[in-house]
């Protein structure tokens, strides 16, 4: 089990960058997949990216590539998103989520999410 804390959210121009930090309660070692997913407003929430505890291989949803970078420092047991040159579709509450299972981490389902932190990006 694993409690995760996101921060970093706020408003920004389009074209401006934001951080997002995603701190978990155990150490992040131990967790085979984490994951962003953003749910807009009356849409489901989906899947952004994920990264691998082991070999730190990512995968980002085609509208975020090249724009958002997701990675993990052990050391602090954190995950962030890096997201650079925002879009107004970007809008959304982005959570956090983990899952302790072994297996691919693009398609599985996740079993611990955050509260959420609110993006927001006006044109």
């Amino acid at each position: 089990q694993v409690q995760l804390v996101e921060s970093g959210g706020g408003s920004v121009q389009a074209g401006e960058s934001l951080t997002l930090s995603c701190t978990a309660s155990t150490f992040i070692t131990s967790i085979d997949c984490m994951a962003w997913f953003r749910q807009a407003p009356g849409k489901e929430r989906k899947k952004v990216t994920t990264i691998r505890a082991d070999s730190g291989y990512t995968w980002y949803v085609d509208s975020v590539q090249g724009r958002f970078t997701i990675s993990r420092d052990n050391a602090k047991n954190t995950m962030y998103l890096q997201m650079n040159t925002l879009k107004p579709e970007d809008t959304a509450m982005y959570y956090c989520a983990a899952d302790f299972a072994p297996g691919g981490c693009r398609f599985r389902s996740y079993d611990y999410f955050g509260q959420g932190t609110q993006v927001t990006v006006s044109s």
